[in-house]
């Protein structure tokens, strides 16, 4: 017996969302229950934002500036087991998971013109401290895996983090633009790159998007021409059914 066969003898895997024994022939992180439950997010949707239209107008892309052509996520983070899946990624240290979330993600639909624009991927950084304290950026190994489904190039050396800001996720709307404004810029050695480029922006989750729109906002005074996002997760917005 293999030190492999034998370590999964004593320590069979278990799902990384939750927490079963995977089943013969499973060789994810994730089993294939919580993959089937997921959430995705409801048609019809905006062809703009990605967001279940319910009305006549959509609300949600009202949150986004308008050199933001597109945002497209794969489930909502309030039902199913998209929360577990992201919660094993950020907090659990699985990081490997990313690469079975990229490619839910590389599957989304997208308008023609995004397709056939997008040069480029980032990641949304990370604060040095958090980073050095998780041990990686989770939105970058999202976007690692992300470009190599997409074959376009991923940049890490364009955009930056100015500060360090508290964690978004109990702060009201108007507390999360402030706690991101001015907290990102384009990197000066590298603006050259950024000229009239479509860049995707890959973080883990949007909720009011106050993250990657200040991102996007660095990355238009750096020369970008336009700016599209994609995440796995997304939190409901009022007034969603």
């Amino acid at each position: 017996m293999t030190a492999a066969a034998a370590l999964e003898l004593l320590l069979p895997p278990a799902c990384v969302a939750c927490e079963r024994l995977l089943d013969d022939g499973e060789r994810g992180l994730v089993c294939g229950r919580c993959w089937i439950r997921l959430a995705p997010l409801p048609a019809p949707r905006c062809d703009r934002c990605g967001h279940p239209v319910q009305r006549s107008r959509c609300a949600w892309c009202e949150l986004l500036p308008p050199y933001v052509r597109a945002c497209r996520s794969v489930a909502w983070m309030h039902a199913g087991t998209g929360a577990s899946i992201v919660h094993a990624l950020k907090y659990g240290g699985w990081h490997a998971v990313a690469i079975d979330m990229a490619v839910r993600m590389a599957r989304l639909d997208w308008p023609f013109d995004v397709q056939e624009e997008r040069s480029m991927i980032l990641p949304v950084p990370l604060a040095k401290s958090r980073e050095r304290e998780r041990g990686f950026n989770q939105s970058e190994r999202l976007a690692c895996a992300l470009a190599t489904h997409w074959s376009i190039c991923l940049r890490t050396d364009l955009l930056e983090r100015t500060r360090v800001t508290r964690t978004q996720t109990r702060l009201t709307p108007e507390e999360r633009l402030a706690n991101v404004s001015g907290a990102f810029r384009a990197r000066d050695a590298n603006r050259s790159d950024l000229r009239n480029a479509h860049v995707v922006l890959v973080d883990d989750v949007v909720t009011t998007a106050a993250t990657l729109n200040a991102c996007a906002a660095a990355l238009l005074a750096g020369g970008a021409r336009i700016v599209s996002y994609v995440t796995f997760g997304r939190a409901p917005a009022i007034g969603d059914r």
